[in-house]
């Protein structure tokens, strides 16, 4: 079975903890958030170095660096993500295949560029990419993405944005929404 693009909404995590990973948005601080972005590219460069990270547990369920490559590009995509909430304007984002950088403003409100990650996960091969390389790139992307995320003051973290499916994100609820995909791709890899 190969695997299936994941359709989920996952915005209900911003509503209760998630039971696969533990993650507790409630209890999760803006502040919290840029160690968890550090901590979890640690944890996945500690999970690169193991033997056979290239396998693929089944054939629906991604290899650890399948994973990391997508957590490296999700940092990118999220930093992207808040400069434009910041800015309310379009901002030259990262090149990652598939990932439509355009955004449109509705009654003052960004709307962020939809960003297909199976798509991506197939034109850049993740797959293919060796695992020191992806480690380092993810450190560097978690690393951007943690000191935009501590630089942004309160003030500015009422900001909204939204999603090409309309759901709305203040910058403190993108944060949030931001340090689950992390801790919970932590918690698939076993990290």
């Amino acid at each position: 079975m190969p695997i299936v693009p994941d359709t989920k909404d996952w915005t209900w995590v911003l509503e209760r903890a998630c039971a696969d990973c533990g993650f507790d948005p409630e209890a999760t601080t803006y502040e919290a958030v840029p160690g968890l972005v550090r901590d979890s590219a640690v944890r996945f460069a500690e999970v690169l170095r193991r033997a056979g990270v290239e396998d693929r547990p089944d054939e629906s369920t991604w290899s650890p660096v399948e994973y990391a490559a997508h957590v490296r590009d999700v940092c990118l995509i999220m930093t992207h993500r808040l400069d434009i909430a910041l800015s309310a304007a379009e901002v030259p984002g990262p090149a990652i295949g598939g990932y439509d950088t355009a955004v449109t403003v509705d009654d003052g409100i960004p709307m962020f560029a939809n960003w297909d990650q199976d798509v991506t996960a197939s034109l850049e091969n993740y797959a293919a990419q060796p695992s020191a390389d992806v480690a380092a790139q993810l450190t560097t992307a978690a690393e951007t993405a943690a000191r935009a995320f501590e630089s942004v003051p309160l003030a500015d973290r009422a900001r909204v944005a939204r999603r090409s499916n309309g759901s709305q994100f203040t910058v403190d609820t993108l944060a949030r929404y931001f340090a689950h995909d992390l801790v919970h791709h932590v918690h698939d890899v076993r990290g």
